[in-house]
């Protein structure tokens, strides 16, 4: 699919109601206009959302809430069917758009949509099991049961990296529980959530008993969010970002008594003993490292090499990375996309300046790409660093492709580390 072909799939224009109640177009905030990390051109625009544009998402929201929980729960889940069937059949052109203005592979588009796929599947069969349990009381003719209800309108705040499937994990569960939900989608990555309402909306009207406002997407910077997180009617804020954000949310909810559902940042390692089968674990570890361009919470970040087989496995892994190719997210043949935006290229530059400064070793350099296919400056060579544990850049988070070698004498000691 081209790009014209994937906007019209999913009925995106040059400009786009960036705050929707269900069909119900607002928005009077300042535009947000989507580049493509890709190519660098544009995508499109959204509108933001006002407080004046909030008060009218919330209460609709409310009052959705307040219908939503009468449905009995298995017709819940029938909305959530229909829902999934209807992303099955855009699940390649919202796969291509989710590649195209996030940067990650084709491969890992489509993947995405796959997951809200069978997200639906299993909200489905959940709405027919929301049990509770019952239990022998103390009291002679007595019994005792538990029931749960629907906490009411969920807010949920999601990242770039999955700006898509994040949302369908929340909702979907969220819808078939009886609740309503608001959507804050990352600024980086607006035109994907303007596409899965569409897709929502189509589905919606064809249940007379869907009210309006279950489903709403509310675009723009961190103020927007803090519509939502301060709001004492979002009962349950689930937010998927770094770790900074995540602190500064689980706060605002707190201090208001509410819920928090937190998904954040993540530093996660690798372990290699000396009898384990390399040709498993280099190609496991390469893709950890390097797919999405190491923008990923789950993405590997630390290789703990055992002494006897540090040198073997660096040389493989040495290798291997320069055999990578890099390129265009929707030409099957490459292995590494872009960044999301030159701000990552930034800290991605300053991740390896620190390395050095630290006292640690580029083995591979890595460093900024141009020229033809590079238009957009988001292009970077993916990384590896031999480093030391106790390095400050070692014990963060580096949201890019760079990858550290460490090792270790004993697997006490790497499990320390």
């Amino acid at each position: 699919m081209n790009v014209e072909q994937i906007l019209s799939s999913l009925r995106l224009g040059a400009d786009n109601p960036g705050v929707q109640i269900g069909s119900q177009n607002l928005g009077a905030g300042a535009s947000i206009t989507s580049h493509s990390p890709v190519d660098g051109k544009k995508i499109g625009s959204v509108s933001t959302c006002t407080a004046d544009d909030y008060a009218q998402v919330i209460a609709s929201a409310t009052e959705a809430s307040l219908e939503w929980r009468k449905i009995p729960a298995p017709q819940r889940g029938e909305v959530v069917r229909v829902f999934g069937e209807a992303l099955r059949e855009q699940k390649d052109a919202l796969g291509h758009l989710v590649s195209y203005e996030m940067g990650k592979s084709l491969q890992e588009g489509l993947g995405e949509v796959q997951e809200m796929i069978d997200i639906c599947d299993f909200a489905v069969g959940l709405s027919r099991q929301l049990y509770g349990l019952t239990m022998h009381s103390e009291r002679p003719g007595h019994r005792m049961y538990e029931q749960w209800h629907p906490l009411g309108v969920v807010g949920i705040i999601s990242a770039f990296n999955f700006p898509v499937a994040v949302w369908a994990w929340n909702s979907t569960l969220a819808w078939i529980c009886g609740n309503a939900c608001i959507w804050k989608p990352s600024e980086k990555t607006p035109l994907t959530a303007v596409a899965c309402q569409n897709i929502w909306n189509d589905v919606a009207a064809k249940f007379d008993f869907v009210p309006q406002g279950l489903s709403s997407i509310i675009q723009g910077d961190y103020v927007v969010g803090e519509y939502i997180t301060k709001d004492p009617k979002v009962t349950l804020i689930s937010a998927t970002g770094s770790t900074r954000m995540g602190k500064i949310v689980a706060q605002t909810v707190a201090a208001r008594l509410g819920k928090s559902l937190l998904e954040l940042g993540g530093n996660n390692a690798i372990i290699v003993e000396p009898d384990a089968n390399l040709e498993m674990v280099v190609p496991a570890a390469v893709f950890g490292a390097v797919g999405t361009c190491g923008q990923r919470c789950t993405s590997t970040r630390r290789m703990i090499l055992h002494a006897d087989i540090y040198d073997k496995v660096r040389d493989l892994l040495v290798s291997a990375y320069g055999q990578l190719k890099i390129g265009s997210p929707l030409d099957s043949s490459n292995h590494v996309g872009p960044l999301i935006d030159k701000g990552a290229v930034e800290a991605y530059n300053a991740a390896r300046e620190a390395v050095v400064k630290q006292g640690g070793r580029l083995i591979v350099e890595g460093g900024v790409l141009d020229g033809p296919g590079f238009e957009s400056g988001c292009y970077v060579k993916p990384a590896i660093a031999e480093a030391s544990n106790e390095m400050q850049i070692v014990q963060h988070e580096t949201f890019a492709p760079v990858v550290y070698l460490l090792k270790y004498n004993t697997l006490d000691e790497a499990i320390a580390m």
